[in-house]
Formats: structure tokens, C-alpha cells, sequence
């Protein structure tokens, strides 16, 4: 096979709302990766921490890449997909001349795709894919384009250094080999989830931290805890919760695991009175405040004559209550790069917040009743896929994201 039939650049492939919603589960579950400056986030670690439901926005795009995988290559109904990860590649990140299977334990990639879900040069400078023969010799990085080749040594390529801001992609690797078939391994953890909701077990929809260590950025003898930078980097602080307030002084309690602890938010010398189950629980709703500020606003304005509408209620002054972590600030910043704005300074309000808490809660609870509905599909099946069954599901406006899931690919 010649080189130039071994890889394609296809624009506009994702809708940019579906980049936004990946983003968004990105940097509000990922934890340190696989390289300096790289943050990841897998399936397997969506399922273990109490956020399978998050699976389901990747779905559709998992088979529409496996379809055009099958196509471009001609190996129809020949793949299993790998590896599905969302990848960010932040200041300093590199890599230099390789094949995606380079390694022994690599040897069963047959095929890559990834999925560009932000842009070079509006939210991030650097980190130009390059490949070392045949044209296209390099791809600028846009928001929606998804390049495919093949894993071999006919794709050596590289990754220039990320300059600034964050680079992130939704990277799957696909194989011939049905041993490495991920969906097999993910099934097994989801059915355990069905299992659970037949046995009548309550559900909870926050999620549950992985290991500290799993969100510690090191550096040297500084760094910091990927949870708390990101929810500082958007303008909150970390309190204590009403019934656990630790002084400086107390060092029986590990300061990181403070952030898997009941914690409160603040904005400036306001704390917004309503406890988060942990950090990564708050990290999700600050999160989803930022991505649907503007909608928030607009909802707000129309609840302005509601009656029952109620102003949040929030003490007035942190007054010592912030959670004092071990978290190196300015070097958080110039790895992630600032996300907060002048802008959304201020557009932002508390009303806003709390209607963000709602809406989080009512986009979670759709996922999980969506999810529901298909693990019975996929355990059978023994794959993940959109069942012809759950058609109805594409009626379904997750609240919080206009279109629905089917939708989100421009076919």
C-alpha cells in the first residue's frame, strides 16, 4: 500500500457542541498521564470512579470511526476498538518520532484515529502532528477534524511541543485482534452496574475519586492536585464543609485527602451554602457552569418574574474556612494555561450557579436512565453500541446540551 493511501485528514467530522461535551468530561474526570504534561482520561477509569454514564456521549463517535476506519482501509466488520482515551497534551508536552506500534505490548494496533476537540491557535499554541513521509506532511489541529492512519511503520510521526494553553484529543486505536476487544473489558464492569440497579441499590450520580496520586502533578519538589487547579483556574476557592473544618495545625489529616472529604465552594469572600460530596463532585458542576454560562444567564432572565424563583443562600465571608492544600498555583497555571475570563468574571452570579447545579443534575440522571436502557444490548451483544431499540433516545435533549446524541456526528 502506498503512504499516501495510509492516512486521511477528514474536516468537520465532529459537531463542535460533541467537542465541548467531551472537553467537558475531560477536564472535569481526568487524572496525569502517560508522559510529561499529559493528562488522560480512559472508559475503564470513567466506569471505576462512579461516572459510567459518561461513556454514553462517546458511543456514537466510537462506531462512526470504526465504520470509516473499515471503509477507508477495506477491512469491513474486520476491527475491535482498543483504546478510547481523551488526551490533553499541555505546556512542555512533546514526542518525538515513533509508530503508534513502536512497543511489544503495542503490537496489536492496527489502525488510529484522533479526534481533534479543540483548535491551534485559539486555545492553544504548538502541538502540530507531523508525519515524517508522505503528504499530508503535517496537520494543524481544528476543533471537529479527526485524522486516521495506519499504526505501523509507514505513519512514523511526531508531536511539536505544546507552546501553551491545552491541546486535547479523543484518540481510539483499533485492532484486528478480538483478545484486545476494549468493549469486552468495559461490559463486564458496566453489567455489575446493572446488576446493582435490579438488586434495588441506590445510586448516587457524584463521582468518586481515584487515588491521590493519580491527580498529583509533579514537579521537582512543587507541584499540584489536578482537581483543585481546575476549579481554582476557573475562579473558586475550596472550603471546608459545615461539620469538618481542619485548622493549618492538624497534621493527623493529609491535606490532598481533604478534597475526597464534603467540601463547600467560594467566589471571592462568598461561599455558596451547599455541600459537595467531594472535589471532583463540585469540579463537575464549576465546570459545567463555565461551558453553559451564557444559557444559564438566558435561563435565568426568563425565570426573573417566577415567584418561587429563590436567590441562593451564601455566608457572607470565607473568614478562614478555605482549605489550605499543597497546591503550587503559578505552576498550575502555566501548565493548563488560564480558562477564566474577564468576561465570565463578570457575567457570573450565584443564581446562575445553582440553577448549574440543577441542570448537572438533571443532564447525569438522563445519561444514567439512557445507559440503563442499553447495558442489557451490549452484555448481549458482548459490544457498545447504540441499540436500534433505544431509537427514542434521540428524541432526548440532554438538559444542558441541545442535540441529541445521534446528532452530534456530521454524517
Amino acid at each position: 500500500m502506498a503512504v499516501e493511501n495510509t492516512r486521511r485528514h477528514i474536516r468537520g467530522f465532529l459537531s463542535l457542541d460533541l467537542c465541548k461535551e467531551l472537553e467537558f468530561i475531560h477536564r472535569t474526570c481526568g487524572v496525569v498521564g502517560y508522559r510529561p504534561n499529559v493528562f488522560s482520561t480512559t472508559l475503564s477509569h470513567l466506569a471505576a470512579t462512579n461516572c459510567a454514564h459518561l461513556i454514553l456521549p462517546f458511543v456514537a463517535v466510537r462506531e462512526k470511526l470504526k465504520e470509516k476506519v473499515e471503509d477507508f482501509f477495506g477491512c469491513e466488520f474486520e476491527l475491535f476498538i482498543e483504546f478510547t482515551g481523551l488526551i490533553s497534551w499541555c505546556r512542555g508536552a512533546s514526542i518525538g518520532w515513533h509508530s503508534d506500534d513502536n512497543r511489544p505490548y503495542l503490537k496489536q494496533r492496527d489502525f488510529a484515529a484522533v479526534c481533534y476537540l479543540n483548535s491551534h491557535g485559539k486555545d492553544f499554541k504548538g502541538g502540530v502532528f507531523r508525519f515524517k513521509d508522505g503528504d499530508p506532511s503535517s496537520v494543524i489541529p481544528i476543533a471537529g477534524d479527526v485524522l486516521i492512519y495506519t499504526a505501523d511503520d509507514r505513519n512514523v510521526h511526531s508531536v511539536d511541543e505544546v507552546l501553551e494553553g491545552e491541546r486535547l484529543t479523543l484518540t481510539v486505536w483499533f485492532t484486528r485482534n478480538s483478545a484486545h476487544d476494549e468493549d469486552a473489558k468495559l461490559i463486564s464492569l458496566l453489567s455489575q452496574r446493572f446488576s446493582d440497579h435490579e438488586k434495588g441499590k441506590s445510586y448516587s450520580f457524584s463521582p468518586l475519586p481515584a487515588s491521590d496520586n493519580m491527580y498529583w502533578f509533579s514537579n521537582g519538589m512543587s507541584g499540584f492536585d489536578i482537581r483543585c487547579a481546575r476549579i481554582q483556574n476557573l475562579g473558586f476557592r475550596i472550603c471546608s464543609s459545615k461539620h469538618q473544618q481542619f485548622s493549618t495545625s492538624d497534621m493527623a489529616v493529609d491535606p490532598l485527602e481533604l478534597l475526597n472529604m464534603p467540601i463547600r465552594l467560594a467566589r471571592g469572600d462568598e461561599i455558596f451554602d451547599m455541600e459537595f460530596l467531594n472535589s471532583l463532585h463540585g469540579l463537575q458542576v464549576v465546570q459545567f457552569c463555565h461551558l453553559k454560562l451564557s444559557d444559564l444567564i438566558a435561563s435565568r432572565k426568563k425565570q426573573d418574574g417566577d415567584a418561587e424563583s429563590t436567590e441562593p443562600h451564601l455566608l457572607d465571608k470565607v473568614n478562614g474556612l478555605e482549605l489550605v492544600l499543597p497546591c503550587d498555583h503559578q505552576l498550575a497555571e502555566k501548565v493548563l494555561g488560564s480558562m477564566s475570563c474577564d468576561d465570565e468574571a463578570l457575567s457570573f452570579s450565584w443564581v446562575a450557579f445553582k440553577l448549574a447545579v440543577t441542570r448537572w443534575e438533571e443532564y447525569m440522571f438522563s445519561l444514567y436512565k439512557d445507559l440503563l436502557m442499553l447495558i442489557p444490548h451490549w452484555v448481549f451483544h458482548q459490544t457498545i453500541f447504540l441499540a436500534p431499540t433505544t431509537e427514542q433516545l434521540s428524541c432526548n435533549q440532554f438538559p444542558g446540551f441541545e442535540e441529541p446524541l445521534q446528532n452530534k456526528l456530521q454524517r
